[in-house]
């Protein structure tokens, strides 16, 4: 009879739930437990187990560069002037259900792309569909997609996704046609989902490299009108004191 229930919940998918089962079949001390208790036991891990698992399939999907990154792990030392009070309001991810938008503005070596990577490991945690990309690699794919006639699903592939980071933005001028690639892409998420982008320029920088025209104004409307930013100070020697 154990044998046929442990069959039928591994039947049902219910893995952990099973294995929680047999574990208190065989060990006598879950004998003093109720049924509820004992069955309460065995959701609960069960709900965790695909809770956790879904996290991980997320964050693995989402191609994150630093998997580890956490905000917790954050080093607020003085001469970053980081906005200690933001990073744990952004914490939370209610930015992300209200489709705000977070640049993270540093010098090379300063900690962006440890911070980006942190905000998006949190957001998987949430279960947030989260996609993590370098600018230039963005660019390359839409052209490459564009020459193949798949440009529209490529287009849509990142417009969907919940929290879409950008790292590496805007360090060179762009053509005309990069210039509309990322308007494209930015009208398709504007007020529906976040977006977060990593840079060593301000806006004024990015207007530059935008060409200066109207599609820069476009462009920096659609990702700066409704955004948090945070101030990166200090150089690179804070790198040898802390992995972020």
């Amino acid at each position: 009879m154990i044998n046929q229930t442990y069959e039928k919940l591994l039947s049902l998918k219910l893995h952990k739930m099973a294995e929680i089962y047999k574990e208190q079949c065989n060990n006598q001390a879950f004998k003093e437990l109720s049924f509820d208790e004992r069955l309460a036991l065995m959701v609960d891990e069960e709900v965790n187990d695909k809770y956790n698992n879904l996290v991980t399939g997320i964050q693995r999907r989402s191609k994150i560069k630093m998997m580890n990154a956490a905000l917790e792990d954050i080093q607020y030392y003085p001469d970053r002037e980081l906005d200690k009070e933001l990073i744990m309001k952004l914490s939370t991810c209610s930015y992300i259900d209200d489709h705000i938008n977070v640049i993270v503005i540093g010098a090379t070596g300063s900690g962006k792309t440890y911070i980006v990577s942190a905000l998006g490991n949190a957001a998987c945690k949430k279960a947030k569909v989260v996609k993590y990309i370098r600018l230039p690699d963005l660019l390359f794919e839409l052209d490459q997609a564009r020459r193949n006639g798949k440009y529209k699903p490529k287009l849509r592939l990142y417009a969907r996704a919940e929290v879409l980071i950008i790292d590496e933005f805007l360090l060179n001028p762009t053509t005309q046609e990069q210039q509309g690639d990322i308007l494209e892409l930015l009208e398709l998420r504007y007020d529906s989902h976040t977006t977060i982008i990593a840079s060593q320029f301000t806006p004024d920088g990015w207007h530059k490299n935008l060409g200066g025209g109207a599609i820069a104004d476009a462009i920096l409307d659609r990702i700066v009108s409704s955004s948090y930013t945070i101030h990166i100070k200090g150089d690179k020697s804070m790198r040898t004191r802390k992995k972020d």
